[in-house]
């Protein structure tokens, strides 16, 4: 669909993305929700259509559970993210133009191979035109499960509380379905591992929901801080 606003969007994306390669992450916590990662010194993803990246938006307000919304696969067919219920998800929103986004796929695809094992999926979510994310998917041999959208991807971003989306913006849940991590910006190595290793002991009930959420929180700050010093 060839839509002016989508475009314009995309390219304040690129923008945004762009400045905040190098930054630090912090976590932010609202109450016992979902534990929200974002660029040092901001309250939220930004919205494209300010002036700076540096202005405060609202908080997202990221739902407890996962909702619920289906788009095409590479092959056309309408999927529901309820087709993986009863794993924990890897839910990765990305587009073709977005460079950080190009960087994380090698990792997505470690993860998915690592993780098959324990009940987790990665699933990309591809906020662009359906045509470059299957020269994309073929090209780089994505082997993850994807879903493509234009605005209906911006419409199943807008339901974890992103509603002027920067990507990558990467979800976890657990087996549950429960939402317990939003990361903004790129995905590492560390972070994602530190993350997972929460989920795991949440889906093996070796700790509560909340608990989890204070651990994850506690570890994306404490691995911020170590990096900034």
């Amino acid at each position: 669909m060839n839509n002016p606003g989508l475009r314009y969007l995309g390219a304040a994306l690129i923008v945004l993305v762009g400045v905040w390669a190098g930054l630090k992450f912090h976590s932010v916590r609202s109450g016992e929700g979902p534990v929200v990662a974002v660029p040092a010194g901001m309250a939220s993803a930004p919205d494209p259509r300010e002036n700076s990246a540096g202005d405060e938006v609202p908080h997202p307000v990221v739902p407890a559970h996962l909702p619920d919304f289906s788009l095409d696969d590479l092959s056309g067919k309408p999927t529901s993210i309820s087709s993986w219920r009863g794993k924990s998800l890897v839910i990765n929103f990305w587009a073709t133009w977005c460079a950080p986004c190009r960087r994380e796929i090698p990792l997505l695809k470690t993860l998915a191979a690592d993780w098959a094992g324990r009940d987790l999926t990665v699933v990309g979510i591809a906020v662009d035109h359906a045509d470059k994310v299957r020269e994309f998917a073929g090209e780089f041999k994505i082997d993850y499960p994807v879903l493509i959208g234009e605005e209906d991807a911006l419409e199943a971003a807008a339901k974890f509380g992103m509603d002027s989306p920067a990507l990558p913006f990467t979800v976890f849940t657990d087996r549950r379905g429960e939402v317990v991590a939003l990361f903004v910006g790129e995905l590492h190595r560390p972070q994602a591992d530190f993350i997972l290793s929460e989920v795991q002991n949440l889906n093996q009930e070796r700790i509560a929901l909340p608990e989890a959420r204070r651990a994850i929180a506690d570890g994306l700050e404490a691995m911020a801080e170590k990096k900034a010093g």
